[in-house]
């Protein structure tokens, strides 16, 4: 069987993995994930930590063996945006740092200094239970690490953190409490397409740390403070500061944010990136419905022919979403064939009665994100479609779908379904190479 025509049951037997659930699935190719990760390192230059983002299951991804993948090719820190999202990562074994990018529950602040994880501080209330629950879990057991925090600066998202001028009073209180030790200080662009504003934004942070004198405190090894304002879009535009670490975002799964154009400077590298999902599925049936016949729930598309249409197990439960209903595209056999009927729960419907060759059968495999033959369906390309961001499409990507994981032309695992929580299974090591599309 040659690369091309394997199918995704041979390369999973061939990787000493379980079979799917079911014909419907996601491939995440990891060593587009390293690259990537290699080609931001460059852009954020010298000395810049390079911290990937894996919030919201690593953009749909899958945080685990993401973050793993992420550890094991010399990434400095991971950011999430939920204490559980922490949680997930701790127990699935990974030692990086972890910083939660919102302030935690009170109540998750003990278990946080339990397992090293750092959270955001902002303004308020909030931020004032988190320090008091650290001096509790403190004073009641001497030998718990800090609380490691990393204080938010308002300087336009308008989302979260301490307004400028309240940043020295808020560093004076972090400092005053017990079993806390302030690790960083930092702040988030509002539209990083945008060069006015993220040049703006980068001169009141800047402005800032500088009314702060010799008060910016350092951390309590002696280290300094450490400051971060950017996204992955941000090492490819040469108009802002690195500062001292990169949180790399949506870049990092090999598409930059929408509206952001890499500078001259930077075109080449940013050219360099790779996608690293695919979203694949073959049919539950491919039958021939005669003319006037319709598809899908309340019919939004009619045969106005005998035609071969082709239904996907994959819908918008799965993350397929209903706004694409009539207005989206699959590739089988290199070609391109439209999605038609409204979107359902768990299926989509593929009108294959024009591709040539003999008829489309339940042995094809489809292609709705990602490339086969010459042509490509992009996120960006679904997106614009739903009047959306790219963000939204890799994020939805529910749990529910398999993910299979591929790096320099083999399977590394596979994370499915068990029960009520997914499962990591890792290819097995003494397993013949699992044949790839390469």
């Amino acid at each position: 069987m040659s690369i091309a025509e394997a199918s995704i049951e041979e390369r999973l037997r061939c990787a000493g993995l379980p079979a799917l659930g079911r014909t419907a699935w996601l491939e995440i190719d990891l060593g587009a994930l390293v690259a990537n990760l290699e080609i931001l390192r460059q852009g954020a230059g010298p000395g810049v930590r390079a911290e990937p983002v894996v919030k919201a299951d690593a953009y749909g991804h899958g945080a685990l063996p993401v973050s793993l993948a992420l550890e094991a090719a010399g990434a400095d820190g991971l950011s999430v945006a939920t204490f559980d999202e922490a949680v997930e990562l701790r127990e699935g074994g990974v030692t990086l740092p972890i910083l939660v990018l919102y302030p935690i529950p009170e109540t998750s602040v003990e278990e946080a200094m339990r397992l090293g994880v750092a959270t955001a501080l902002g303004p308020g209330l909030l931020c004032e239970r988190i320090l008091t629950a650290a001096e509790a879990a403190s004073d009641g057991d001497p030998g718990l690490g800090p609380l490691v925090v990393h204080l938010e600066v308002e300087t336009g998202l308008g989302r979260g953190g301490v307004l400028p001028g309240e940043v020295r009073a808020a560093l004076a209180r972090i400092a005053a409490a017990r079993g806390v030790r302030l690790e960083g200080i930092w702040t988030h662009f509002a539209a990083a397409d945008d060069p006015a504003s993220r040049s703006g934004q980068d001169g009141r942070f800047e402005a800032m740390l500088a009314s702060l004198g010799d008060d910016v405190p350092a951390g309590a090894d002696g280290t300094p403070l450490r400051r971060h304002i950017g996204g992955s879009g941000t090492v490819v535009v040469g108009d802002v500061r690195r500062w001292d670490a990169a949180r790399l975002g949506l870049a990092l799964y090999g598409l930059l944010p929408d509206g952001l154009e890499a500078s001259p400077e930077y075109a080449v590298l940013a050219a360099g990136l790779r996608p690293v999902m695919e979203v694949r599925a073959r049919p539950v049936r491919v039958e021939v419905l005669p003319a006037g016949h319709g598809v899908s729930y309340g019919p939004s598309w009619r045969a106005s022919r005998p035609s071969r249409i082709a239904t996907l197990p994959i819908g918008y439960a799965d993350g397929w979403r209903r706004f694409l209903t009539d207005r989206s595209e699959a590739l089988v056999r290199g070609v391109r064939v439209p999605l038609v009927g409204r979107v359902a729960m768990d299926g989509i419907m593929a009108d294959v009665t024009d591709v040539p060759g003999a008829p489309v059968t339940e042995d094809d495999e489809f292609v709705l994100l990602g490339a086969q033959g010459d042509e490509r369906i992009t996120a960006p390309e679904l997106a614009r479609t739903g009047t959306t961001i790219t963000h939204e499409v890799l994020a939805g990507m529910s749990r529910r779908l398999a993910r299979v994981y591929h790096s320099a032309g083999s399977i590394a695992g596979m994370r499915m379904l068990a029960g009520a929580s997914t499962r990591w299974l890792a290819a097995a090591p003494d397993q013949p190479a699992a044949p790839s599309r390469g």
